[in-house]
């Protein structure tokens, strides 16, 4: 009951990529990158003063703007 070899954590490894597929990790994986690029970006943009408030709603809006990968949908529920 030590700890787990090289081998163990391979078989693991491999089970991981049957049940799951190389894709849904890969998107997994930039989802991750992105939200943590997200939260450093938040947290570098935390420490703006209240009087920049302007200047912190256009980099919003800016932002925002330039984001054309969201998708936005209404949910219809069924009669």
């Amino acid at each position: 009951m030590g700890s787990f070899s090289i081998w163990h954590w391979l078989i693991v490894l491999l089970i991981v990529i049957m049940v799951f597929g190389t894709k849904k990790l890969k998107n997994l994986g930039s989802d991750l990158g992105g939200a943590v690029k997200g939260f450093k970006e938040g947290m570098k943009e935390g420490g703006i003063a209240p009087a920049d408030d302007d200047a912190a709603t256009s980099k919003v809006a800016n932002s925002a703007a330039a984001d054309k990968t969201t998708i936005d949908v209404e949910a219809k529920q069924k009669s």
